[in-house]
């Protein structure tokens, strides 16, 4: 009967460590585990080697304008403007 009371600890410290039981809890692989300034550096490197072969776009000021004004409509989604309400 000793053994059955020390076996139920040892279940329950194992189940703990199982990736299953870690809710919430995500381990940072890849991009997400470097640092901030080393995922920039190799973003702007892709950037750079984008427009050096000619497949980057760089927006004019209108296309800029007209992205911009298409975004503002879609997060309101028809809501009205605080001056409207006026």
């Amino acid at each position: 009967m000793a053994t059955a009371s020390i076996s139920a600890p040892a279940a329950a410290t194992k189940s703990a460590t199982r990736p299953a039981n870690r809710v919430g809890t995500k381990s940072r692989r890849g991009f997400a585990a470097m640092s901030p300034e080393t995922q920039r550096r190799i973003a702007s490197e892709g950037g750079k080697a984008s427009h050096a072969s000619g497949r980057g776009h760089r927006f004019s000021a209108e296309e800029a304008r007209d992205a911009g004004r298409k975004g503002g409509l879609v997060s309101r989604r028809g809501k009205t403007s605080p001056s409207a309400t006026k």
